[in-house]
Formats: C-alpha cells, sequence, structure tokens
C-alpha cells in the first residue's frame, strides 16, 4: 500500500470517527424533547422521536466503535470537512421527526402544515433551516403544528444557534488533545476564546446562553405572551433563529410591549459572547467601548433611521419607525422574526433589509451574515491603503482598529481573510438569485429574489412570500445550500468539495 492511499484512508478514518460522535447529538436531543409529547398528551408524537434517537445512536455506533482505535487525530483540514458533511447529516436527521410523525397521525385528523412535512424534501428545508438559525419554514400555519413539533423546531434552532459540533464538544467527545478540540471549534465557524481553553470557553458560553434564554422567557411572558409561546419565542430570539408558533410569526400579536422586550433579546443574541461575559463581570461599558458592538449597534440605528424614512410615505407617522425599528433589527441579528408583510414594501425598503443581512450581526455571536467586523476590516483597509498611498516610502502607517493597532505584517492576512469571505459570500448570493430567478413565479421581482437569497445566506428568516411549500424542489434545495453556506461561512463546504473530488490534503 503506497504512503499516499493510506493517508487518504487514515484521513477517511478520522472524519467517520468524528462523525459518529456528532451524529448522536440528535438522539440525545429526541430523547429530551420525549417530555413534551409526555405533558400534552401527543403520545402519536413519541414514536417518531424514539425511531430518531434509534437511528442517530445506531449510525453514531456503526462509524465511531470500529474507527475509534484506528484513526488519529483530528487536524483542521478535517475539521473543516466534518463541519460541512456533520451539519448536513444532523439535518437530515432532524428531519425524521417531521416525516415520522406526518406519516403516523391519521391524514383525516392531521393540519394541513402536517401534510407538508410527508414530503422528504419539506422536512429537510424545515431541518436545516432550524440547525442554521435561519427560520424560513414549510409551516405555513406553525400554531396548527403538535406541540412536540413546535418544541423541535425551536429546539433544533436553539442549539443550532450555539452550533452543533459546540454541543459535541460540550457533552459527548470527552477528553481529546486541545488542538483537535480547537479544530472542530474552529471549523464551525467560532473563535472566540473567552476562557484560556476551549473547555473552559464552552461552559462559559452555555452558562451565559442558558442565562439569557431564561431571562427572555420571563421577559416575554410578563409583556403578556402565554407561557409555551414564550419558551419557544425565547429560545429562537436569543440564538437569532427566528421559528414562531404562531399563525403570523410577532405580527399575531400586535403587540409593542412583546415587541419592545424581543428587540434587546434579537440584539444580545447577534453580540459576541466575549462581550456578554465582560458584562457579568460587571464591565457594563464594554458594549460601548468594544469596537466591533460600538459599530453594530451605531450600524443598527442609522438602518432604523433611514427604513423609516423610506417608510414613512407608505405606512406613516409612529406606525413607520415602529415596523421599520422591529423588522431592521431582526434583519441585522438575522433572527427573522416578523411583524410587517414586506411584500409590500418598496424595493429600497427591500434592499436596506437585504444590506442588513448581508451586514449581519458580530463575529463570535449567533447572527450570521458576513459579520460587523469583516466589514469594518475591509472599510479600514480602503482607508489605510488610500493612507500608505499618499505617504512616502519610509512612512509608516499604523492599521487601527478600535484602541487597538494591528501589526502591519498582519494586516495583509486580516484583508486578506475578509476579502476572501466577502467576494465568496457575493458569488454564491448571485448563484442563488440565478437560479431562484428561473425557479419561481414570475410575479416576483429581482428586488424579492435577492431578499429572499440574502435571507436564506445570512440566516435571517424574513421572506417576501417566497419560501411556501408549493415552491419548487429546485428553489428548496437552492434555499439550503444557502442557508448550509451561509453558516459555514463558505470555506468548510468548499473544503468539502475539494475532498470530494481531489482527496484531503
Amino acid at each position: 500500500m503506497s504512503p499516499s492511499i493510506f493517508r487518504l484512508r487514515q484521513d477517511l478514518y478520522i472524519i467517520l470517527k468524528d462523525l459518529g460522535l456528532l451524529v448522536p447529538v440528535v438522539g440525545l436531543m429526541a430523547i429530551v424533547s420525549m417530555i413534551v409529547p409526555l405533558a400534552f398528551g401527543e403520545t402519536f408524537a413519541l414514536a417518531p422521536l424514539a425511531i430518531t434517537a434509534g437511528i442517530s445512536f445506531a449510525l453514531g455506533a456503526s462509524l465511531y466503535f470500529p474507527l475509534r482505535k484506528v484513526a488519529g487525530s483530528t487536524q483542521l483540514k478535517h475539521g473543516l470537512i466534518i463541519a460541512a458533511f456533520g451539519w448536513l447529516l444532523v439535518a437530515a436527521l432532524g428531519s425524521l421527526p417531521f416525516v415520522f410523525t406526518a406519516m403516523m397521525v391519521d391524514p383525516a385528523s392531521a393540519s394541513e402544515p402536517l401534510h407538508y412535512f410527508r414530503d422528504p424534501a419539506s422536512a429537510f428545508f424545515e431541518s436545516i433551516s432550524g440547525y442554521t438559525g435561519t427560520g424560513l419554514t414549510m409551516a405555513a400555519r406553525a400554531d396548527l403544528l403538535p406541540k412536540t413539533l413546535q418544541w423541535w423546531r425551536s429546539f433544533i434552532e436553539w442549539i443550532g444557534g450555539m452550533g452543533v459540533i459546540v454541543l459535541m464538544l460540550s457533552i459527548l467527545a470527552g477528553p481529546r488533545p486541545g488542538a483537535a478540540r480547537h479544530s472542530l471549534y474552529y471549523a464551525e465557524a467560532r473563535s472566540e476564546r473567552i476562557q484560556p481553553s476551549i473547555k473552559s470557553t464552552l461552559r462559559t458560553m452555555w452558562w451565559i446562553f442558558l442565562l439569557y434564554t431564561f431571562i427572555a422567557v420571563i421577559a416575554l411572558w410578563g409583556a403578556g405572551m402565554p407561557m409555551w409561546e414564550s419558551i419557544n419565542h425565547a429560545m429562537t430570539g436569543i440564538s437569532t433563529g427566528g421559528f414562531s408558533v404562531t399563525a403570523n410569526s410577532i405580527a399575531s400579536y400586535d403587540s409593542v410591549a412583546i415587541e419592545l422586550v424581543l428587540i434587546p433579546i434579537m440584539l444580545l443574541g447577534a453580540i459576541s459572547f466575549a462581550v456578554h461575559y465582560e458584562m457579568m463581570r460587571g464591565n457594563g461599558r464594554v458594549l460601548w467601548r468594544d469596537f466591533q458592538t460600538r459599530w453594530f449597534l451605531l450600524i443598527a440605528l442609522i438602518g432604523i433611521a433611514a427604513l423609516t424614512l423610506e417608510n414613512l410615505g407608505v405606512i406613516g407617522g409612529v406606525q413607520s419607525l415602529r415596523e421599520s425599528a422591529f423588522q431592521l433589527v431582526s434583519s441585522i441579528t438575522c433572527t427573522g422574526f416578523q411583524t410587517a408583510d414586506i411584500g409590500g414594501w418598496s424595493h429600497t425598503g427591500k434592499l436596506l433589509l437585504a444590506a442588513a443581512m448581508f451586514i449581519g450581526g458580530a463575529a463570535g455571536s449567533t447572527a450570521g451574515g458576513i459579520k460587523v467586523m469583516r466589514m469594518l476590516i475591509l472599510m479600514k483597509g480602503v482607508q489605510w491603503r488610500f493612507r500608505k498611498i499618499t505617504s512616502s516610502r519610509q512612512a509608516i502607517v499604523p492599521f487601527r482598529l478600535g484602541d487597538s493597532t494591528i501589526d502591519e505584517s498582519q494586516v495583509g492576512q486580516r484583508l486578506e481573510d475578509a476579502s476572501l469571505i466577502t467576494f465568496l459570500w457575493l458569488v454564491f448570493l448571485g448563484l442563488g438569485i440565478v437560479v431562484l430567478l428561473h425557479t419561481v413565479p414570475e410575479q416576483y421581482t429581482l428586488s424579492d429574489v435577492i431578499f429572499e437569497v440574502a435571507s436564506a445566506q445570512g440566516n435571517v428568516g424574513l421572506s417576501v412570500g417566497i419560501t411556501h411549500p408549493a415552491m419548487s424542489l429546485a428553489s428548496k434545495l437552492t434555499l439550503c445550500f444557502n442557508m448550509w453556506i451561509g453558516r459555514l461561512e463558505i470555506i468548510p463546504v468548499l473544503m468539502l468539495v475539494r475532498a470530494l473530488f481531489f482527496g484531503v490534503q
């Protein structure tokens, strides 16, 4: 056996072994979720959850145990492929409760939204939308779904907000070398280091996430939302996911109090965990002193002002501010809660929201988009380059990000990384737009299609009406692809494609 063939086989063993640890995450989620059908008397949903758990554990065991002693240590190149393929595998397993529940319930008594999940493509769409924290849905009337599926949608968004690999590293992976743990952690588009080790960082992140979820539940309940709906919306709000359990998202309540509570919840979900950690240590001024957070909040305020002015002529007065503020925050935080009929807005209004989706939240948060920090690096890079051109050759031109100065030897790497992700983001956005233009009804305009694809790839979930159970298979798969690459920030997906054709190198 030649060394190259052995190396390729060893790479495959490493990838399959870690996938074997990843897929039981869905099984654990299914077991935890059995509390819901027992509490609400939905015994018909117990079997789908049990089957999902059984398949997840069996698949995990068949991948992990035969390879646990022959596979080597996970490197970054493996982690990227594990993240890309693993998220597809987890989404496929996560679709099983939708499919099995729809098939096992008597068709005569099943609600219309439940019928849609008999289609595996619709079930997979719902699952990947949940895990990626997008919130585009095939359930036209989520309020008519069984409580178990309402919970499952919220639960997969809540877990997806943190990341399924993060959960695996927290619970299932057990002791593993620090480099291997970091490779998997970084591969899931996370790089923040709150504590010295990845293990302690994960523990701190989960405590912050749980605390904010609990606070959000109490705040929404106090604002007048029923407890069951408060639990679900708190989970999907703090994870910037956006699934709702009502007929018309947050618009169903028509409550200023609920909207005022949800706006800070969404903003908190889009701020870096490192900033939250500093706040919990009593450093509240970090919200303004942190360079990225300060600009994120400023961009949100500027966007609200611009969108309010754009909508004044159509909506008018205080209502324009109310609807514009909520939709803009929902867009830039990549949450996707909706209180207005965006389909009836002007083309400029839709494009302003699309721009907010493109920017997204802070790096190190649960939000999507290209991230505020990358946008700031590119803006500062343009300014820095002009200063370099106009300065003498001997002059040292500092590259500043807030209070920190980047060493000139690292500036090129920072700009390269930000430019690459932004360029690829725009390329795949364009591809999604082209496909959708050819697969959606002619009634939808170019601005509608741009909005919908930006919503999918930014993992937002706002919709102008294109996303619907009756949409074509090509449209569903295109948006699934955009959601997938948007959540993983493209590079892991390209690494998977490269590995399929050229091997792991």
